[in-house]
């Protein structure tokens, strides 16, 4: 029997496993692309030559007060600091000095930052040109309603945005668990719209029946259809930003393009970007499928796994078992995650969450139904066998135990599988996707 080797990342190592050629489905992985290597340079031609919309310069005018968006400390990822410079420059050549603009930090339902924490996202040089001020969707003097979407819920948001002359949003696109897609109108809703607009938009990814769970329509790639998007494109659509940046990553984290233009049509050529790069088609799901998030930083804990978790159980079968490398060395974090494990059951986590939506909360949730659905089992350290179970899955010390547990499962040891070593941002589509 010919035997393959595949290095699954765990926390900062990795674990090996050799697996039969012959029954191996999928090695899932994202497409290759070349990173930037002139960030200014590249970001100067997105803003000069937009989608759907004229270039910023023709965008914005002498005397505009213009607000700019950027995401908090958790979206560090998109780099904003690296881009911002090169906005505001673009800014200042259009007639539109410093102190006419301003950040405003999309906070959605977090904590505010720390001042160096704005360091941190925008650059300290950033921070020392324009003021940078912080969303709070509590603030009811500081908030402006817009309207109602179709949906009922209140377009209410931040007031110095509202009342800006030009809002441009800048944030990165990556697939999102429930909206399909990140980045683009999620900037507005929940970035920075009020508390109750949120709870009211985030419902959406609960199913109409109290009891049955979750909508199946917010997932990840998924648009069409898909409720919470269709809800926070009103929300965006009631605002209406005069532009937009986001940004577009390789596998190993770099940039791989900008997008700008209009605040929706920018946005989805970057959704497709996304998808070629990071959606990987498959006609077949696994009986077992092996994953990793690719080690730390995506490992730290079970909530930052949970992309992993649902990429893996997306590409296994029902009743099938799936194998995931998870270090979780910091596996009680964070507590707002971890709490909702207190509730044993998924109906008790449903009415809890109905009653007051947040994400770790929709994530707790939907890890109840991943696990009525297949046998998940999590490669982790020792100690955190108790609260892996608590989660509804099955804990393994070891490449080897994981195996034993999985063909005991299935019952054979003449089963198909599907490898994905970068499960933390490939996702498995199935004809029609999700």
């Amino acid at each position: 029997m010919n035997t393959k080797k595949f290095q699954f990342g765990f926390g900062e190592g990795s674990m090996e496993l050799s697996l039969p050629s012959e029954r191996i489905l999928y090695d899932i992985k994202g497409t290759p692309v070349d990173g930037i290597t002139d960030v200014p340079a590249a970001v100067r031609e997105a803003l000069r030559n937009p989608i759907g919309s004229l270039p910023l310069d023709k965008t914005v005018n002498a005397g505009d007060k213009v607000v700019i968006t950027v995401g908090d400390i958790t979206r560090a990822w998109i780099k904003h600091d690296q881009f911002l410079p090169t906005l505001l420059a673009e800014l200042n050549f259009s007639g539109i000095p410093d102190d006419d603009i301003s950040i405003v930090v999309t906070l959605g339902a977090h904590r505010p930052h720390t001042p160096a924490e704005d360091i941190i996202v925008c650059g300290a040089e950033t921070c020392h040109r324009v003021k940078v001020y912080q969303h709070d969707s509590h603030d009811k003097a500081n908030l402006v309603k817009l309207g109602t979407t179709s949906g009922g819920v209140p377009i209410i948001v931040n007031r110095r945005i509202a009342e800006a002359d030009k809002v441009i949003l800048t944030s990165g696109i990556v697939y999102h668990l429930m909206a399909g897609f990140g980045g683009g109108r999620k900037g507005v809703m929940p970035g920075i719209s009020a508390y109750e607009s949120i709870q009211g938009n985030h419902t959406f990814c609960l199913h109409k029946e109290i009891g049955k769970g979750l909508n199946v329509n917010c997932v990840s790639g998924k648009l069409d259809g898909n409720e919470m998007h269709e809800d926070m494109k009103q929300h965006a659509a009631a605002l209406n930003p005069v532009f937009l940046l986001n940004a577009v990553f390789t596998p190993q984290g770099k940039f791989a393009k900008f997008f700008a233009g209009h605040w929706n049509d920018a946005w989805e050529a970057g959704c497709k970007e996304v998808g070629r790069i990071y959606g990987i088609p498959i006609t077949q799901k696994a009986d077992l499928t092996i994953v990793s998030a690719g080690g730390f930083p995506r490992d730290i804990n079970l909530y930052q796994g949970s992309k992993t978790i649902d990429n893996a159980y997306m590409a296994t079968r029902p009743g099938g078992v799936a194998i995931c490398f998870l270090e979780c060395r910091d596996i009680k974090e964070p507590p707002d995650f971890s709490d909702w494990f207190k509730f044993t059951n998924k109906y008790d986590r449903e009415i809890a969450l109905r009653a007051g939506f947040t994400v770790p909360g929709f994530i707790a949730l939907k890890f109840a139904f991943i696990a009525e659905a297949i046998s998940l089992i999590i490669v982790t350290k020792p100690e955190n066998a108790e609260f892996v179970r608590n989660a509804g899955f099955i804990p393994a010390s070891s490449a080897g135990e994981a195996m034993r547990i999985a063909t005991q499962k299935l019952g054979s040891d003449n089963f198909s599988i599907t490898v994905m070593t970068e499960a933390g941002t490939t996702v498995p589509l199935m004809p029609g996707g999700h």
